[in-house]
């Protein structure tokens, strides 16, 4: 068994991790019993289906749509395709231009056992798993020749609402050391039921996530890494109301890590639970198999709640995270679970309970690929102070072998990074992670001293939410506030008219493709 520095007990850990497969078991065998239009649209995207109408309405909710309103989104969108398909032997592309242009009634025509859906629907299907695989095999490939940055990863943003001005500061900041681009996503995009199309020039505090402005970004990046001889990686977002249909986009583009959390929905976009619960199981399955790496939200709970009260619900939410991405398939060192460095500055030995909680959620989850938050809520404008908290930051991820770095910036909360703050950021983490590389195998932290005594308290109280959280319920939970001081009705929210229980011969052969990984 692992050894802990922090003298955790791990037969402690192994109940909490026991009693979190509880709650997620419970979730489970809800979402398996339900769809949504997002989900039914993804599975238009696998098969090829892409491109707008005439009054630029994105062709899978075009289908979507066409069957929800005749009260049959519970049996499924495949089910309809291929009827459509056999019926007039088009491909699914040219039978959702045909139901744009009010041509053809998918609902009117004949049906068919599910082994001649199957049948038809047979090679978009493995055209789809093809694509997705051999777009993993590429990286696998760059990965194998050129290599890449060590851990933790430089995480920098670029959020200029002009996906070709993205392109110019991304390639800057991987010359500047970066390992991680994300592109930020346009205030508001994550409350759209559609994702927009093409390139995109004008978003508000970043950029439209669209399929074609993910192929940029990837060819952009592709080329810059080729020059610096390091394998550059491209983020995003699926979290929102799209969540699974800009999974695959991203599986079909060669992302490399999405920001994938229904909780993060719910709680700080009021998504309806059961809605967005639903859609982060496809998602997950997709990112998955595509080999991406998810980031969980539970760093933002620290935003609204008090870093240094509510730290057990941090890690509580990523127990459940951790089990919740399991099911849907996602290996371990796929999870990048969230936590952050958000304590008020002025606390007293602030450093070591900071300390204590990221040695604690790297032991917890000792594969994962640990998604570590900088200093947000006590980020005042003053750029040098700033500095300096962004580097006791990245003291903490150096010491305690986070897997993601997201860089603070000197003028967080001031202005959208410039290049030149991009280079300060970067240019602290490396002079830090090379200065203090081996620290965390050096260091031991004294016996029962503030440091143990610290995780062992954070555990005990995580473990204890986690037993109430299972004797009523995720769902429960949320409603009563439990993460991030924020209540969330189950029936509320935005979305929830997007749900459906399936209905007799749903057929969505994606997830046992990807989830047994048949083409890899």
């Amino acid at each position: 068994m692992q050894e802990s520095k922090l003298g955790l007990d791990f037969n402690k850990v192994a109940h909490a991790k026991d009693v979190a497969r509880k709650i997620a078991l419970d979730v489970q065998s809800f979402v398996d019993q339900y769809t949504t239009v997002a989900v039914e649209r993804t599975l238009c995207r696998l098969l090829g289906v892409d491109g707008v109408d005439d009054n630029t309405v994105p062709l899978p909710n075009v289908l979507v749509n066409h069957i929800k309103e005749n009260g049959l989104l519970g049996r499924g969108i495949l089910y309809f395709i291929a009827n459509a398909i056999i019926a007039t032997g088009l491909d699914p592309q040219a039978i959702a231009e045909k139901v744009a242009a009010g041509e053809l009634d998918l609902t009117r025509l004949e049906g068919h056992s599910s082994e001649e859906v199957a049948e038809a629907l047979r090679p978009y299907v493995e055209a789809s798993v093809k694509r997705i695989s051999e777009r993993r095999s590429k990286k696998e490939h760059y990965l194998a020749t050129i290599g890449e940055g060590s851990k933790p990863y430089l995480y920098v943003i670029v959020a200029t609402g002009n996906i070709y001005e993205d392109v110019v500061q991304a390639q800057a900041a991987a010359r500047q050391g970066a390992d991680i681009i994300a592109v930020i996503r346009t205030t508001g995009q994550s409350l759209l039921d559609y994702v927009p199309y093409g390139a995109t020039t004008e978003g508000f505090g970043g950029t439209f996530a669209t399929q074609e402005n993910f192929r940029i970004m990837r060819k952009a990046l592709d080329e810059v890494g080729e020059e610096v001889g390091r394998y550059i990686r491209l983020c995003n977002y699926c979290s929102g109301l799209c969540m699974p249909e800009i999974a695959a986009m991203g599986a079909l583009e060669g992302l490399d890590v999405m920001l994938n959390d229904a909780l993060y929905g719910i709680l700080f976009r009021d998504i309806n639970m059961q809605r967005t619960l639903v859609d982060q199981f496809m998602s997950r399955v997709i990112n998955g198999f595509a080999g991406v790496i998810i980031n969980t939200g539970e760093d933002n709970y620290l935003t609204t709640a008090d870093a240094v009260e509510e730290a057990h619900t941090v890690l509580a939410s990523d127990l459940i995270n951790e089990q919740l991405a399991l099911l849907a398939g996602l290996p371990e060192e796929q999870m990048g679970l969230g936590h952050a460095f958000e304590m008020d500055p002025s606390l007293e030995n602030g450093f070591l309970l900071e300390l204590a909680q990221a040695q604690m959620i790297r032991e917890i989850f000792p594969k994962a690929t640990l998604k570590y938050m900088p200093p947000t809520k006590f980020m005042t404008g003053n750029i040098f102070r700033g500095h300096i908290q962004d580097a006791l930051f990245n003291m903490i991820g150096i010491w305690t072998h986070q897997g993601i770095q997201l860089l603070g910036m000197p003028t967080e909360a001031i202005h959208t990074p410039f290049m030149s703050d991009r280079y300060l950021s970067i240019e602290n983490a490396k002079y830090i992670f090379g200065n203090m590389k081996s620290i965390g195998d050096e260091m031991e932290f004294k016996k029962d001293g503030i440091i143990q005594t610290r995780a062992r308290e954070v555990l005990s109280k995580a473990t204890s939410l986690l037993e109430q959280m299972e004797s009523e319920g995720l769902f429960s939970a949320l409603e009563k506030g439990i993460f991030a001081d924020v209540k969330r009705p189950k029936n509320g929210g935005k979305g929830l008219e997007g749900v459906a229980p399936k209905t007799e011969g749903y057929y969505n052969p994606f997830i046992e493709i990807m989830l047994n990984r048949e083409e890899k």
